[in-house]
Parts: C-alpha cells; structure tokens; sequence
C-alpha cells in the first residue's frame, strides 16, 4: 500500500463528465488498496471568470476580499468530486486548505505556506476515505482565506506530499509527460522517464509550461518524488507496480537517483517572450552597471540577460533582455537614463527568442558549448548574447531562426526519436 497525492488541473475538473472521469481513476487507486489524496483547481476558465468579476465593480479589488472571492472556484470542483466518488461507491470527504490546516502568512494573492498540520488527513485517510483537497488557498494565522498564486494547486499537491511524506505526488496534466522540447516545434522531441530537479527547475525558467516553478522548488527541497503524466491516458491504472514506475509519464527525482547512462543534455527550452536593449558609448567607470540597471529593477521589470562590453576608447556597450512585455516601458525609460549618463546610443530588438539546452550531465562532459556553437553555425544562426550556468547554457538568436535553432540542437545532442513522430503534438 502507498500514500498517493494527485493533483488535476482546471482541464481535467472543466465539467462534470471529466470529473467523474477523475473520479473513477481515484477509484482504481483507491481499490488497489493505496491511500489517495486528490488536490483539484477551479474548473477551467473559473478563476478568470471570478476576476473578470472583482474587475467589474473595481479596478483595484481588496486583495483580502479577493482571496474570499477566488478561492470559491476550488470549493465548487471539491464537493463535486465528492459526490461523484460517493456516487460510485468510494467513500471521500471535500477540505478547503484550511479545513486541512494548510497555515500561511498573510501575503494575499500570493501567499506562502508556513506549515501543514496532518493529524486530520491521517484520521481520515487511516479510516479508508479518500480525502479532496482545495488547491491553490490555505488560512492566515486569523482565519482568513489566502490564495497561492499562479501554480498554487501544484505547490498544494507538493506541500501535502511533503506533510504527509507520501511514497509519490502526481501532476495530471493534458501531457503525458516532459518532452525534451516542445512536440510542436520539434516532431522527434520524446517523453523522458525521469528528468532532475535541476533539470526541471531549468526548463521551467527558461520557458517550458508543463510545471511551475515553485512546485518544483518546493518539491525539491523535500525530496518528493513528483511524476507528470497524462489525465487522459491509462485506464488501467491504480497499481503502482514497477511497469507503472518505469514507464508512465516522467519522474522528477534526485540527480543520485539517475542511471549511468544520464545524456548530456536532457532537454531543449526556448523563451519567445524576450527583448533586447542596448546602451552604446556609456562611460566605463564603477557604478555605471548600477545607474543603468537600478532604476530599471525599481520600474519592477525583471531583467534576464547581461553582457557588457569594453572598447578601446573607455567606453563600454551594455546589453541586457527584458520580457518582450516589458519591452517599450524598459526602452522609453532607458532614454532617459541614456540622457543622465551619457550615453552616446539607446537600441532596443523585441524580434530575439532565447533558446537553452539543458543537463545535468554538462558537469562531467567538456565541449558542450563548442557542440552547441557548432550546430547553430552549420545552420547559419548567429548568436547574440550567451548565458552559461552549471547546467545551462542559454543563446539569443534573432527569432525567426528559432524552430531552425531547436530542431538542430535536438539532432545535435542525440535528442531525436529514433523512428516516427511524437503523438503529444497538439
């Protein structure tokens, strides 16, 4: 017997036909003889529905009172999972966060968890009830209603994992797992069986959608085995056998855990959403980097990517990528920082995409730059800027190069399916 979190998302929860899809998968579970707790989202559409709704009566909603508003669409999708379970014969009981004593700090709209009491859950899932969880919200030290933000019905599923130390959390999700890159982008891109924390940290900055970032922080730091995998695939699940183990969906796990035979590289991220902007003829003398970059921190636009060069004449030229939103606010106001220092030139390019390679396995290999170099030179992409990491070494390339650049990356570093193209295209 195993202590099993699921986590389904507003797809799977969208209307009651799904959810008693769901329902049914819990019971599979629930008869092999596992102990099962369900964290489920708003159906699909709902939060966004419930803000258009705050929006309405004003611009600028209470966060507390939004939290309140919010937090209903999960209350909803709980009870009817509920009574869909009760109605084939499981008995379940529907929580909200703090019905399950999820404690957070009092950060509305993005609060964080502080601590998880389990003593009820435990009573409940040892007196053989499934128990449903409300994602996404939990209670101040007052009572109050929070929410966790984007990702927050992940992070619950990881925290209650973490809290009640279960043998394994799971992310369904209309994927059945993490691709190498994007199916879309490259057809050969194929579903891996386990990736690393790291590595899955990696993706999700650098652009991959399949889990937040916060989750996997959370879930990384303590150690809870999470699998992606799909809602719409295995209607003989419920075992938890090796077979199960081995081949469904993708495992994210410690790097010690990995075999020998861990690629180089584990995967091909790329970030559409990026802007370059560049300051030519900036006096090079301490502090400069700080009078440029400060104020663009203090406009709260994030900033990604920094090269600086020296030239002959004590000048310098820095660079620097924004979120392609953030673009024209981060341009109009490097302007007037360019007027204060002395700039001799402002540039912007919001036509630039950033792609990554990802992989633990850069650690032991040399070379990996100069192969990656290599193959977007055979293309004929130039690079523009280049960020490394230990795991990591990310390009800007101009954006219409991008499927070129990511399909000869993947082929370069032996990501390529060996026959066919991947099913998960959408």
């Amino acid at each position: 017997m195993a202590l099993i979190v699921q986590k389904y998302g507003g797809t799977s929860m969208g209307t009651p036909e799904r959810i008693l899809n769901v329902a049914r998968r819990v019971q599979r579970w629930h008869n092999h003889g596992h102990q099962v707790v369900v964290v489920v989202s708003a159906m699909s559409g709902e939060t966004n529905r419930l803000l258009g709704l705050a929006k309405a009566i004003t611009e600028n909603p209470d966060p507390r009172e939004l939290d309140q508003m919010v937090s209903t669409g999960e209350q909803v999708t709980i009870a009817m999972l509920a009574m869909a379970l009760k109605s084939i014969g499981v008995e379940a009981r529907s929580c909200t966060g703090g019905q399950v004593g999820i404690r957070t700090d009092k950060s509305y709209t993005k609060a964080r968890i502080q601590s998880i009491d389990d003593g009820s859950m435990r009573r409940d899932l040892d007196a053989g009830m499934v128990l449903i969880v409300a994602g996404f919200q939990g209670v101040d030290e007052d009572g109050n209603i929070t929410t966790l933000g984007r990702g927050g019905s992940d992070t619950t599923g990881v925290a209650l994992a973490a809290a009640l130390k279960a043998d394994e959390c799971q992310i369904y999700t209309d994927v059945d797992g993490v691709y190498t890159t994007d199916p879309r982008v490259a057809p050969k891109a194929k579903k891996l069986d386990r990736i690393t924390f790291e590595e899955m940290l990696e993706m999700a900055s650098l652009g991959s959608k399949v889990l937040q970032i916060r989750s996997v922080e959370f879930a990384g730091k303590y150690q809870v085995p999470l699998r992606v995998l799909s809602s719409f695939d295995n209607p003989e699940d419920g075992a938890f056998d090796e077979q199960f183990k081995t081949t469904v969906g993708t495992l994210i796990t410690t790097e010690s855990e990995n075999t020998m035979e861990q690629p180089i590289i584990s995967g091909i991220a790329f970030n559409r959403d990026e802007a370059k902007l560049t300051v030519r003829g900036v006096p090079d003398q301490p502090g400069i980097a700080s009078r440029i970059l400060s104020p663009i921190g203090e406009a709260n636009i994030e900033i990604d990517m920094i090269v600086q060069n020296v030239s002959a004449d004590g000048t310098t030229d820095f660079t620097f990528t924004v979120n392609r939103g953030d673009f024209k606010k981060a341009l109009n106001l490097l302007h007037t920082i360019g007027q204060d220092i002395g700039a001799r030139e402002v540039t912007g390019d919001d036509s630039i995409v950033k792609v990554s390679i990802v992989g633990v396995g850069m650690r032991s290999h040399a070379g990996v730059a100069s192969q990656m170099f290599t193959a977007l030179a055979n293309e004929g992409i130039n690079i523009q800027m280049i960020s490394t990491s230990e795991i990591k070494i990310s390009v800007v390339v101009d954006e219409k190069y991008l499927e070129l650049a990511v399909r000869s990356l993947h082929t370069a570093f032996g990501l390529d399916r060996a026959t066919g193209e991947s099913r998960a295209q959408a």
